[in-house]
C-alpha cells in the first residue's frame, strides 16, 4: 500500500479519511492497476498476470500436470462452465474460491505456498463484473506501430514524456556535456573519451605502448564540445542549435568507429556462449576466433540484423554459401562439447542439439524453451511436441558426438601456414624423441628378439603402466599416460624418467599445435535426414513413439507454405514481418545494454511469466522501426541516444526514490557499474597502453600463476603473452570455459547463452581494479605521463583528474588531491621499486622513482573513484 502523502500527490484519499471503508475496494483494485488502465482493465497487462503467477501451475498448459480438468489458460475451457460467468462475478466458482475462507476451497491452495492479495481478488471480480473480456499475450500478438503521442519531437520522448506526465513525474535536466560525451563514448564503443592527445609516452622505443597507438575512443570533437559553454548551459538539447549538431556528429563518428563492432560484438558472445575451450573435464581448446572476428567485422558494417541472423542459423543452406556465410553458421557451434571417459557419443549429440534449440529460443524469441523438452510447458501455451519440432530442425547435421576434439566435423579449415609448419615439425619431434624412448626401452624391457614389450617386464608394471608402456608404441603415448608414468618412474629411474618427460613436453607441444591449427565448426546437413522422435522427459536413449518433424510453436504464427523445412525455413520464419518477439526481444536487449534494464525486465523470457512493460507502446514502436529501417542496428541505436531520454542528468533525486526507485518510468539518465570487461579495457584506453588491433588469435594477458593448473588438475598451464598482446581489449582474451579469465567479474560463464549481465556490488571487486597487474601498470604508464608533461602539481593533478574522468576537477576535489599527494609520496618511498616493475611496460629511469610511485597511486586511486568505475 502507498503512504498518504503519496495517494495525495496522485489525487487520491488519505488512508485516514472516514470514508476509506467504502473506498477500500475501490482503493485496492486502483492500486493494482497502472495509471494508464484505470478506465478499462486489461487482460494481458492486468489479469493474466495475476492468473499466470497463481493458477497456471494446476490449471495451466501442462495437461499432464493440470488438477480438476481445469484450464485457466484458455478461454473457451476457462468459460466452458461456471467458472467464470461474464458479468455474473458473484455466480463465478473462480470468485466464490478466491473469496472463500474455507482451506479446503479456497484457491490458491494453502499448500500451493500462492496467495493473493486483496487488490488481486477485486480486480479479477471487478474483471468479471465488466464482462471477463479475454486477450491474447501481449508479446504473441503482431507488432503493429502505435501513434506517437504529442508533445515532443523524438518518438522515444513522446512516449517517454506521455507516461511521465500520467504519473506525475518531472524528466531530469540534461546531463552536463562532460558526462554526456563519456557516457555516449562508453555505450557505443565501450572506451571512454581520449582527450590526453598530446601527452606521449617517454621512454624505451621497444615498449609496448610505443608499438601500439591507442585508439580514437571519441573523436577531436568531442574535446570541443565538451569546452562548448553554451551547451553546458542549456538544460535541453533542441535540434535547431549547434550544439545538438555537434552531439549528432559525435554519434555519427562513434557509430563508425572500428570499435563499434567490438563493443556490440561483446552482448553477441555472451548470447552465443562463445568460449575458447570445450569445457567439462579436459576442456580441450578450440579455434572458433575466426568467427567471434566475424561478428565484429559484420556489426561493424552494419549488417542488417534479419541477413546476421539468417546467416548464423543457416549461412550453410544459402545458395551457393560463401565461405563467410558458413563461417557465420558456427554460431551453433559453440556450445559446450562434453568428451569425458566414458561419455556416450549420443548423449553429447541429443544435449548439443538441446542446447541450440534453447539458444535459439531465448536468443530470438525470448522463451524459456528448456521446459519443454520434459513435458509441456507449465505457464506459456507451448507443448513438449513444440519443443522437438524445433529440435528436429537441429538434428539434422553430421555431428555425432564423438571424440573431445574442440575441432570436431564439420569444421572449416582455415590454417595458416605458419599453424601447419608448427604442426609439423611437433610431429617430427615426437617422433625423434619417440625413437629414443623405444631405444632405451628395448634395454630396460628385455624380452625376446622381435617380440613386443608385452612380453616383457613392462606387462608387471602396477595400475595402467602395462596399457600406456607395454602394449602402446612410444609414438601414440598421450598426456594422461606419460603424466602417470613419469610420477612412477621419478625416483626409480631418473634417466628413464627425463626421456619420459622430455616425450611429454613433445607430446603436449604437438596437441598445442594440432589444436592451434584454425578449424572452425560450422553447420551441414545430413544427405540422409535422421527421424526425430519425442524424448521421455528428456532422455537421450528413451524415444517414445511419437515422431515428429521440424515445426514452429503452434501459439505462434505458423511457417510459410512455401517455406523450406530446415534451418533456412526457421531462420526465415524468426525474421519475418509476422513474427511477434524477434523484434521486440532484440530492441529489448539493445536498451538494456544502454539503460541497464530493458523495457521488458525479463529479457530472457517474453512469455506469460515475464514482465508486462511498463512502456509496452514505446516497445512496439521501436520494434516496428526496427523492421521497418531494414532491421538496421545503427539506425536504432541512433535513435536511442540521440533522444532526451538517454541524455538527461542520471541525478537521483528524492521525488525518483520515491516514485520510481529502479528508474523504469525513465525519468532519468541511466546510471550503473560498467561491466568488468569494459573497466579493463578503460584503464588500458586512458593510460595509452591499448593495443586497437582488431581481430585475430585469443591472447593470454597477465593471470596468477597456477589458476589453470588448480582447475585442469595440472594438465592445462598458463601461459602468458608479451609485448603487445599483453593490452588488447578484453573482447580478445582467451577464454578458458571451467575458468574464465581471472580480471573479470559478475561476467557470463560463457557456457550456456546469457543474455542478461549479472551486476553485484562487492568490496571484493577492489582486488582487481586496485591489484590486478593491468590496473596497476595502467596506472604507472598514466603517472609516467602526467610526470613528463611540463607543469607543476597543481597542473598534473588538473590533467590527471580530466584525463581519467573526463572532466575538469572542481576546486574542492583539487583540495582534497593536493592534500593526499604529500602522503602518497611518504608511503612510495619505500615500496617504491617494487611499484614500478609491475607488468611489462619499462619505467621511464629519468623519472624520480619515489616521485613516479607516488603518482602511480595517485592516478591507481582515480581509476577507481566510483564515477570512474559507473557510467553516470
Amino acid at each position: 500500500m502507498e503512504n498518504p502523502a503519496r495517494l495525495q500527490k496522485a489525487g487520491r484519499r488519505d488512508r485516514s479519511s472516514p470514508d476509506l471503508p467504502r473506498l477500500l475496494p475501490a482503493l485496492l483494485l486502483s492500486l493494482a492497476m497502472p495509471a494508464s488502465a484505470m478506465a478499462a482493465i486489461d487482460f494481458s497487462r492486468d489479469i493474466q498476470p495475476i492468473l499466470s503467477e497463481n493458477c497456471y501451475h494446476c490449471h495451466g498448459p501442462d495437461a499432464a500436470k493440470r488438477k480438476g480438468d481445469l484450464r485457466l489458460d484458455d478461454e473457451k475451457a476457462a468459460k466452458s462452465g461456471s467458472t467464470i460467468l461474464p458479468g455474473k462475478a458473484d455466480e463465478s466458482e473462480l470468485i466464490k474460491r478466491i473469496f472463500s475462507h474455507d482451506p479446503e476451497e479456497v484457491m490458491p491452495t494453502p499448500k500451493s505456498n500462492r496467495k493473493l492479495t486483496e487488490a488481486q481478488r477485486q480486480l479479477l471480480k471487478q474483471w468479471i463484473t465488466e464482462g471477463a473480456t479475454w486477450g491474447k499475450h501481449w508479446a504473441f500478438t503482431r507488432i503493429e506501430r502505435p501513434s506517437v503521442p504529442a508533445g515532443a519531437k523524438h518518438p522515444i520522448d513522446a512516449f517517454v514524456r506521455a507516461k511521465l506526465a500520467e504519473q506525475k513525474i518531472q524528466p531530469s535536466p540534461r546531463a552536463d556535456t562532460a558526462t554526456l560525451i563519456r557516457r555516449l563514448s562508453l555505450d557505443l564503443i565501450g572506451l571512454p573519451p581520449v582527450q590526453d592527445t598530446e601527452m606521449g609516452r617517454h621512454g624505451d622505443a621497444e615498449s609496448p605502448s610505443q608499438s601500439a597507438k591507442p585508439p580514437v575512443s571519441a573523436s577531436v570533437e568531442s574535446v570541443a564540445l565538451a569546452k562548448d559553454s553554451s551547451l553546458s548551459a542549456s538544460p535541453r538539447l533542441s535540434p535547431a542549435t549547434t550544439a545538438s549538431l555537434n552531439y549528432e556528429k559525435e554519434v555519427e563518428t562513434l557509430l563508425s568507429s572500428p570499435h563499434f563492432g567490438e563493443r556490440w560484438a561483446w552482448d553477441w558472445l555472451d548470447a552465443a556462449r562463445y568460449a575458447d575451450s570445450n569445457g567439462y573435464q579436459g576442456d580441450p581448446e578450440r579455434t572458433m576466433w575466426p568467427w567471434r572476428d566475424w561478428v565484429v567485422q559484420a556489426v561493424n558494417a552494419n549488417m542488417p540484423y534479419d541477413q546476421f541472423t539468417v546467416w548464423q542459423l543457416a549461412g550453410d543452406l544459402l545458395p551457393k554459401a560463401t565461405i563467410e556465410q558458413k563461417l557465420a553458421s558456427g554460431f551453433n557451434r559453440n556450445h559446450m562439447i562434453n568428451g569425458e571417459g566414458g561419455r556416450i557419443a549420443e548423449e553429447t549429440r541429443a544435449e548439443n542439439v538441446m542446447d541450440r534449440v534453447e539458444t535459439t529460443g531465448t536468443v530470438w524469441l525470448g522463451l524459456t524453451m528448456s521446459c519443454t523438452k520434459c513435458h509441456d510447458h507449465k505457464f506459456d501455451a507451448l507443448t513438449q511436441r513444440d519443443y522437438y519440432g524445433l529440435y528436429d530442425v537441429f538434428n539434422q547435421t553430421s555431428e555425432d558426438g564423438k571424440g573431445r576434439s574442440g575441432q570436431a566435423a564439420p569444421a572449416m579449415d582455415m590454417s595458416t601456414p605458419a599453424e601447419l609448419d608448427r604442426s609439423r615439425k611437433a610431429n617430427a619431434a615426437v617422433n625423434k624423441i619417440a625413437d629414443e624412448v623405444d631405444a632405451f626401452e628395448l634395454k630396460k624391457f628385455p624380452r625376446p628378439e622381435g617380440k613386443p614389450l608385452t612380453e616383457s617386464a613392462a606387462f608387471e608394471l602396477p595400475g595402467n603402466l602395462p596399457a600406456y608402456i607395454a602394449k602402446t608404441i612410444p609414438r601414440n603415448r598421450g598426456v594422461d599416460p606419460l603424466l602417470e608414468a613419469v610420477g612412477y618412474f621419478k625416483d626409480k629411474d631418473p634417466a628413464y624418467t627425463k626421456l619420459l618427460q622430455r616425450l611429454l613436453t613433445a607430446q603436449r607441444e604437438k596437441a598445442s599445435a594440432s589444436s592451434a591449427v584454425t578449424k572452425v565448426m560450422v553447420m551441414d546437413t545430413l544427405p540422409q535426414l535422421r527421424e526425430t522422435f519425442i524424448l521421455d522427459k528428456g532422455a537421450y536413449d528413451k524415444p517414445l513413439t511419437t515422431k515428429v518433424s521440424f515445426n514452429t510453436p503452434s501459439v505462434l504464427p505458423p511457417l510459410a507454405k512455401d517455406a523450406s523445412r530446415d534451418r533456412l525455413g526457421l531462420a526465415q520464419w524468426i525474421i519475418s514481418r509476422d513474427n511477434p518477439l524477434t523484434a521486440r526481444v532484440t530492441v529489448n536487449r539493445f536498451w538494456q545494454s544502454i539503460f541497464g534494464i530493458g523495457l521488458v525486465k525479463t529479457a530472457e523470457d517474453f512469455g506469460v511469466q515475464g514482465e508486462t512493460p511498463v512502456h509496452r507502446e514505446l516497445l512496439d514502436w521501436l520494434a516496428a522501426e526496427f523492421m521497418e529501417s531494414g532491421w538496421d542496428v545503427k539506425h536504432l541505436l541512433r535513435l536511442i541516444v540521440t533522444s532526451e531520454t538517454y541524455q538527461q542528468s542520471s541525478q537521483f533525486t528524492v521525488q525518483g526514490s520515491q516514485l520510481d526507485p529502479d528508474n523504469r518510468w525513465l525519468a532519468r539518465g541511466p546510471r550503473f557499474r560498467l561491466p568488468s570487461w569494459m573497466l579493463r579495457d578503460q584503464a588500458l584506453a586512458l593510460s595509452g597502453l591499448l593495443n586497437a588491433k582488431l581481430g585475430g588469435p585469443s591472447v593470454k594477458p597477465y593471470q596468477p600463476e597456477g589458476i589453470w593448473e588448480e582447475a585442469t588438475f595440472g594438465k592445462k598451464t598458463y601461459v602468458q603473452d608479451h609485448g603487445d598482446s599483453l593490452y588488447r581489449r578484453t573482447l580478445y582474451v582467451f577464454w578458458r570455459r571451467i575458468v574464465g579469465p581471472t580480471m573479470l567479474f559478475d561476467g557470463s560463464t560463457r557456457q550456456v547463452c546469457a543474455i542478461k549481465a549479472t551486476r553485484t556490488n562487492t568490496p571484493l571487486h577492489a582486488l582487481v581494479t586496485l591489484n590486478d597487474t593491468t590496473y596497476v601498470e595502467a596506472a604507472r604508464v598514466l603517472a609516467e605521463k602526467v610526470l613528463s608533461a611540463p607543469g607543476d602539481d597543481h597542473q598534473r593533478l588538473r590533467q590527471a583528474f580530466q584525463t581519467i574522468t573526463s572532466r575538469a576537477p572542481k576546486p574542492e576535489e583539487l583540495v582534497v588531491l593536493q592534500k593526499q599527494l604529500p602522503k602518497l609520496r611518504a608511503q612510495s618511498a619505500q615500496d617504491a621499486a617494487k611499484l614500478l616493475k609491475v607488468g611489462e611496460a619499462k619505467a621511464d629511469p629519468k623519472l624520480a622513482p619515489a616521485e613516479h610511485a607516488a603518482w602511480t597511486s595517485l592516478c591507481l586511486m582515480l581509476l577507481n573513484l566510483d564515477e570512474v568505475l559507473t557510467k553516470e
